[in-house]
C-alpha cells in the first residue's frame, strides 16, 4: 500500500493505490495499465467495507440505569461520538447498529438529531454474539435489502469513540490479506494464572503476550460462515449455563428432625447457610407420609443433601431416592443428591463402615438412568471443635461445587471433607 501524496485531499482507502511516475507521460501510464492482466486490475480495486456495532448492552456491569452507549458525554450520547468517528472514514460504505427493541426509537432519535448518515438499525440479540450475527445478516445482500454485501466487515464497540482511521485502515488491509485481523496492545498489568485452590500458580510473561482490542475486521464470507456454524452451539451453551445457575439456587437438606438439635447434622446445615448466603436452603423430613419432601419437590428443588442421622448406612438416602424416582422430577433436568455420612471410626471398624458405604456406587449407577446424580460425602466425627468446623466448612464447599458443576463424572464417588 502506497501512501497518498503530500497535500492529498482524501484519506487513504484500503488496497493498493496506482500512481504514475513524476514526469511520466500520462498516455504511457494508461498504456501500461491497459496491458496489465485482469487479475492485477482486480487487486487494485479497493474492497467494499461495512461496519457492525453491537449496542444492545444494558449497562449492568457499569451499575447505571441508562445503558452506557446512551450516557451523555459532552452533551451528546456516547454512541453518537462513535458513529461520528466512523462516518469520517469515507470508505466505510455502511454502518449497521444492533440495538434492543426498547431502545430502537431512542436510537432513531439520536440519528435524526445529530444527522448521522449511512446508518442502518437492526434488532439486537440476547447476547453480544447474537447482536453481531444480526448485523451480519443485514449485510448479507438479500434482494429486498438496501444494503449490499461488503468484502470486509469491521466489528467495533459502540462505546469506543476514540478509534483512528489509521487503525481501521490497517485492520481492514490485514483482513483482506489474511481473512481476519484485530488491534492489539502491549500488556500493562500483570496477568496471573491461579491454581485450583485460588492461589497463585504462575504469572504470564508480559513481553510474550498482547491484549486484544477493538476494532476487528474480517472477510465477510469468512466471519458470516463462522457465525452460522457457531451461533447455535453458543446459544445451547449459554442456555445450559443459565439453567445450571438457576437450578443451583436452592438446596433441600433432608434430615430426621426428631433427632437432637445439637446433632452435628444441624451444624452442617448452619454452615451451609453461612457459606452459601446467596442460596435458598430449606429442610424437610423423610416421614412415612413424606409430606414435607413432596412439598419441596413441588417447588422444583433439584438439589438434595441427605444427612444420614439415625444411621451411617444408606437407608435414609435410599428412601429419598425412591421418593425422587416416583416424582419424575428429573425428567427435564438432572437432580443432584449428596448422601452425607458422619463416620465415627471409634465405635465401628473403619473397614466395615467403608464396605457398607461402597454400596453407593451401585445405587448411583441405577439412579443415573433416571437422571439423578448421586455422590457421597464423608465427615469424620467426633473431632475437636476447631477441626470439626474446618471439616464442616470444607463439606459445605464440596456440596456447593457438586451442585454448581453437576458433573456426571463424579457420580458414585465418596468424597471426604
Amino acid at each position: 500500500m502506497e501512501p497518498a501524496p503530500p497535500g492529498g485531499s482524501g484519506p487513504a482507502e484500503p488496497g493498493p493505490r496506482l500512481r504514475g511516475l513524476r514526469g511520466a507521460d500520462p498516455a504511457a501510464s494508461a498504456s501500461l495499465l491497459s496491458r496489465a492482466p485482469a487479475e492485477a486490475a482486480l487487486q487494485l480495486r479497493a474492497p467494499a467495507v461495512a461496519a457492525v456495532l453491537p449496542a444492545g448492552g444494558s449497562g449492568e456491569r457499569m451499575g447505571v440505569r441508562t445503558p452506557k452507549q446512551f450516557c451523555p458525554v459532552l452533551e451528546r450520547p456516547l454512541i453518537s461520538h462513535t458513529l461520528q468517528a466512523l462516518e469520517r472514514v469515507c470508505w466505510i460504505k455502511d454502518i449497521v447498529v444492533a440495538v434492543t427493541s426498547e431502545n430502537m426509537e431512542a436510537m432513531k432519535g439520536i440519528i435524526q438529531r445529530y444527522q448521522h448518515k449511512r446508518i442502518s438499525l437492526v434488532e439486537a440479540g440476547v447476547t453480544r454474539h447474537r447482536s453481531i450475527f444480526s448485523g451480519l445478516r443485514a449485510l448479507e445482500g438479500q434482494p429486498d435489502s438496501q444494503l449490499s454485501k461488503p468484502d470486509v466487515v469491521i466489528i467495533h464497540d459502540a462505546v469506543r469513540p476514540f478509534v483512528e482511521e489509521d487503525v481501521l485502515l490497517k485492520v481492514v488491509t490485514a483482513a483482506k490479506e489474511h481473512g481476519a485481523a484485530g488491534a492489539i496492545r502491549p500488556l500493562v498489568s500483570t496477568v496471573i494464572s491461579p491454581s485450583a485452590d485460588g492461589c497463585l500458580d504462575h504469572s504470564l510473561e508480559r513481553a510474550e503476550h498482547r491484549a486484544s482490542e477493538m476494532p476487528q475486521a474480517f472477510l465477510f464470507d469468512v466471519i458470516y460462515e463462522a457465525y452460522q456454524q457457531v451461533t447455535y452451539k453458543r446459544d445451547l451453551y449459554a442456555a445450559e449455563s443459565i439453567i445450571k445457575e438457576r437450578i443451583s439456587q436452592q438446596i433441600c437438606i433432608v434430615m430426621d428432625t426428631k433427632e437432637d438439635e445439637e446433632h452435628v447434622g444441624h451444624h452442617l446445615e448452619e454452615m451451609l447457610k453461612n457459606e452459601l448466603n446467596h442460596v435458598k436452603i430449606t429442610s424437610g423430613a423423610l416421614s412415612h407420609t413424606g409430606r414435607d419432601l413432596q412439598q419441596i419437590i413441588l417447588e422444583q428443588c433439584y438439589n438434595f443433601v441427605c444427612v444420614n442421622v439415625m444411621t451411617s448406612e444408606l437407608e435414609e438416602t435410599q428412601k429419598l431416592l425412591d421418593v425422587l424416582k416416583e416424582s419424575n422430577l428429573s425428567i427435564l433436568y438432572p437432580v443432584v443428591v449428596i448422601s452425607v455420612h458422619f463416620l465415627d471410626y471409634k465405635s465401628v471398624p473403619f473397614g466395615q463402615k467403608m464396605e457398607n458405604l461402597m454400596q453407593i456406587r451401585e445405587f448411583a449407577k441405577e439412579v443415573k438412568k433416571r437422571n439423578i446424580l448421586l455422590c457421597g460425602l464423608i465427615i469424620y466425627y467426633p473431632q475437636d471443635e476447631q477441626n470439626l468446623q474446618d471439616s464442616l466448612r470444607q463439606g459445605a464447599t464440596i456440596i456447593a461445587t457438586l451442585i454448581k458443576e453437576r458433573n456426571s463424572g463424579l457420580v458414585g464417588q465418596l468424597l471426604v471433607a
